[in-house]
Order: structure tokens, then C-alpha cells, then sequence
């Protein structure tokens, strides 16, 4: 090989060497997860004005403020939430109050969907207001279930109404089930809701007797067969702190399940939301540990449902208290919890929340300690995880708020948390796995890394979500380094 052959031979071995060690050293970024971009964040929603009551009479100004168990649906003339008659610091009106969004974020002011309480409904029940509207579209025609009833009666009705715009007029269709005094169930909180082959059935019932579901006809959206149902779910006592109420289904195709979502507790107090799946839209649901909801041999304080949302507080901002009575909106892929929930300044004043979930590799829903600010799913670089966090654990005998407390995660993987020490892990993408040695509540957490805004202090950061191998739900959010 003469001189200038060798030369260029030699040359174009190093090149290929430094082009090796380049695509390998970019393979090792790759392989660590530490993405060289930062996430996208949600723009600034616009900011709360709670407790104001310069807007008491003014319902175009109300947003969020006012609204109690909503029932959210998605139209092409927008998103819609309906929701029960109240009014804090005045007198109410009675109609079904209608809230409309483009965005999930920003919410106006409709109407009220009717002149006043249906007068079958009316003279059933002796009803002051409406509880608890639900809405389904069959066809071309929207269908608005209602509750009529007064507080602590079973003298209760459903009825329907129809219209073909979300926004009315609406149709009087009558009674679709009501119940008396003897009876066992209450006749209130109706979910209209399709199976997997796109039959409508309604699940509903509150406080006494549990949560029943039945069959609708699909052409008059009224029972279709007589009785009151099946019942899915029930706890052992009528009282405050042994309610459930509220019920909504959803099934996710991913996984092939049905999603029941109930409310426990007191409605002013103690509100929280409870979880359990199933194979058929009838049941039986069990949580994640295989307890079914209908089973009143458990302690129904926090032996039974997955509770993936209660009253917190982080350290700095406004707390909440009795978050509950949700529906959820499937929007393509995406999940959402629409619900109700307290400032814990002056607990009766309502607001309407609207949060992100998301779901576990085992099929679980689990929902985002920030309220829903536009944030989207994507993966999240290594290199932003280590520093000072806040965590909650959503307990399920806590009662009431539960207190954030510090979590810290360091380089090396170290993670201490108050008494806890043990070790954290990232799977380069959107999992943070947590492993902790002395908790007798659960060692393995398996957290959903999501960029939100910080509701609280009023900028971007990370939240994550997720639950531990008993099912206790663990929330966090990224304070600073």
C-alpha cells in the first residue's frame, strides 16, 4: 500500500471510530431517559376568585363558583356540564344550571335548562330544586335525566327530558323511576350510560340502599324492564359516614373494563371518590385488592373502593375539602374527572374542577392533584425529578384533608420522605417508580409524571399520580431543586 493510500485508510478509520463513539454516546443519553428538551407546560388558566360575592346575584359571572354534582358532555357546539340547584349567600332558582366550555378550562354561563320543577316531578316529591342532571345523546336527541327528592327522603323521582340542542328547549318526557318511603333505594343521582355494544342502561340511587343499575329502552329512554335493578354496590349503614351516592360508569376499551365511580361519605365534610371495575357493565365490581362494592361485610370506612380523590391540602394556597359527585368525560384517548369541591376558607361554597386522569399499567384510573390547565401526556426528562417535592397519600380512613408532606429525591437515587427512606427509579419516560423499606402501607409506587400549573402557587411544575400495590393513591408535585 503506498503513502497516500495508507493515509486515507487511516483517516477514514478514525472517522468511522469518532463517528461510533458519537452514535453511542448519543445511544447512553437515550438509554438514561435524559431527553434534551424540556416539557411543554400549560399556558396560565385564568385565575380563581373564590368567596367572591359580588357575583352572588350575577350568574354570568359565576364561571366555576355554584356548580354541585356536574355531569359533564362533549357536543360539537362544545363541552356542557349540568348541575344540580344551589346557590350560596341567596335565594336559589330551580332549572338545571348550564355551563358551557371550549376548552375544559374556561366555562361560561348558559342557562337554566327549564322554567322551573316539572310538575309530575313536583307533586311526587314535594322537591324545592333539582339534583344531580345527567345527559345522553341517542340519535339526534339529547336526553336530560333529573333528580326530584328533599333531603333525608326516599319519596324521590327521576325524570326526563328531551330536546335536539344540549342548550333546550326541552321536552317534558315524565317519570322514568321513583320511590316511597318504604322503600329501600332512593330514586335520585341518574348516570345514563352504553355498554360496550352500545345498549343504554341507567345506574343510579344515593345514601339508602346503595347503587342499583338497569336496563333503558332504547327508543323512550325509560326502564325497560320493571323492578328497580341490580344492585353494585351498598355499604352497611344510612348514614353520613356510611354513604354512597353518586354513581357513574365508564368503560375503557384499552383495557376492557367497566369503571364505577362513587361517592363516600358526608357531602360537606368528608366527600371522596371511590373506584371499582368489572368485566360486565352489571357487575360484580371489585377494587383493586378483589373486594366487591356490594359487599357490606367490609369496614366501609377504608377497607373497600380504590379512594382516588378526598380532601387535601398542599403546604402553601388554598386546600380542599369534600371533592365528589363526578362524572367522565372520555374525549378520544383522553380521560377526565368532572366534579365538585369546597374551599376549605368557607365550606359552602362549591366550585366546579375539571383534572386530568390517567391510567396505570394495570388498568387503573388514577386522577392529577392539579386541576386541568390544558396539560398534555409526554415524556419528561430525567434530569428534572431530583429535588424537593411535596407528597400525599390519599388515605382511606383519613377523614377530611390530608396534609402534604416533603419528599425529597436525590441524585443517586436516594428518596426520604418524613420517617421514610428508600429509593426511586425512573423507567425514561413517564413512570417514576418508588420503593420504600419501612411503610407498613405498601413498599412499590408505581407515579405518572405529568407537566401541569401549579393551581397553588401560581406557576408550571410536575405533578405526578399513581397508587401503591394496596391501592392507596399517592400524589406529589416538584417544589423546587
Amino acid at each position: 500500500m503506498n503513502d497516500v493510500r495508507q493515509s486515507q485508510y487511516v483517516m477514514g478509520k478514525g472517522r468511522r471510530r469518532i463517528t461510533v463513539m458519537v452514535m453511542l454516546f448519543m445511544l447512553g443519553l437515550s438509554g438514561c431517559g435524559d431527553n434534551t428538551s424540556d416539557p411543554v407546560y400549560p399556558q396560565a388558566p385564568p385565575p380563581d376568585h373564590l368567596y367572591d360575592q359580588s357575583t352572588i346575584n350575577d350568574e354570568q359571572r359565576w364561571t366555576i363558583n355554584n356548580a354541585h354534582d356536574p355531569a359533564i358532555i362533549k357536543t360539537d357546539q362544545g363541552y356542557y356540564v349540568y348541575s344540580t340547584d344551589v346557590k350560596t349567600g341567596g335565594e336559589l332558582r330551580p332549572g338545571v344550571m348550564v355551563r358551557k366550555s371550549t376548552d375544559l378550562i374556561h366555562w361560561n354561563w348558559v342557562q337554566y335548562a327549564l322554567p322551573g320543577i316539572p310538575k309530575e316531578a313536583e307533586a311526587w316529591s314535594s322537591a324545592t330544586n333539582l339534583w344531580a342532571p345527567d345527559i345522553i345523546k341517542m340519535g339526534d336527541t339529547y336526553r336530560m335525566y333529573y333528580s326530584a327528592s328533599t333531603f333525608g327522603s326516599t319519596r324521590s323521582a327521576i325524570g326526563l327530558q328531551t330536546s335536539s340542542s344540549p342548550e333546550g328547549p326541552w321536552k317534558d318526557e315524565g317519570l322514568v323511576v321513583k320511590t316511597g318511603e318504604h322503600d329501600k333505594l332512593n330514586a335520585i343521582d341518574a348516570n345514563p350510560v352504553l355498554d360496550a355494544e352500545g345498549n343504554p342502561w341507567m345506574v343510579y340511587g344515593s345514601f339508602f340502599g346503595g347503587i342499583y343499575i338497569t336496563p333503558l329502552d332504547p327508543l323512550t329512554g325509560k326502564l325497560k324492564e320493571s323492578g328497580y335493578g341490580k344492585n353494585i354496590a351498598a355499604r352497611d349503614r344510612a348514614t353520613e359516614d356510611g354513604a354512597v351516592e353518586g354513581p357513574y360508569i365508564v368503560y375503557n376499551p384499552m383495557f376492557r373494563k367497566y369503571y364505577l365511580f362513587v361517592s363516600y361519605d358526608s357531602l360537606f365534610e368528608d366527600y371522596n371518590v371511590r373506584v371499582a371495575r368489572s368485566d360486565s357493565i352489571t357487575g360484580p365490581y371489585v377494587d383493586m385488592n378483589g373486594h366487591d362494592m356490594a359487599d357490606t361485610s367490609y369496614l366501609p370506612q377504608y377497607e373497600i373502593g380504590n379512594k382516588v380523590l378526598g380532601g387535601y391540602r398542599f403546604s402553601e394556597g388554598e386546600g380542599w375539602v369534600a371533592p365528589g359527585h363526578n362524572s367522565v368525560l372520555k374525549d378520544g384517548a383522553d380521560y377526565y374527572i368532572v366534579h365538585h369541591a369546597r374551599g376549605e376558607t368557607d365550606k359552602s361554597w362549591p366550585y366546579l374542577h375539571v383534572r386530568k386522569i390517567l391510567w396505570t399499567a394495570e388498568g387503573w384510573p388514577v386522577v392529577s392533584p392539579e386541576r386541568y390547565a390544558g396539560e398534555k401526556e409526554q415524556d419528561i426528562p430525567k434530569r428534572l425529578l431530583s429535588g424537593n417535592w411535596e407528597r400525599i397519600v390519599i388515605r382511606q380512613e383519613v377523614d377530611g384533608q390530608v396534609e402534604a408532606e416533603p419528599l425529597r429525591l436525590e441524585d443517586g437515587g436516594r428518596a426520604t420522605s418524613g420517617s421514610l427512606e428508600g429509593h426511586w427509579s425512573f423507567d425514561g419516560k413517564r413512570t417514576l417508580t418508588m420503593d420504600w423499606s419501612n411503610t407498613s402501607e405498601g413498599t412499590k409506587e408505581e407515579l405518572l409524571l405529568l407537566p401541569s400549573w401549579d393551581w397553588e402557587l401560581g406557576h408550571h411544575t410536575l405533578i405526578f399520580t399513581g397508587m401503591n400495590e394496596k391501592g392507596i393513591s399517592i400524589w406529589g408535585k416538584r417544589i423546587s431543586d
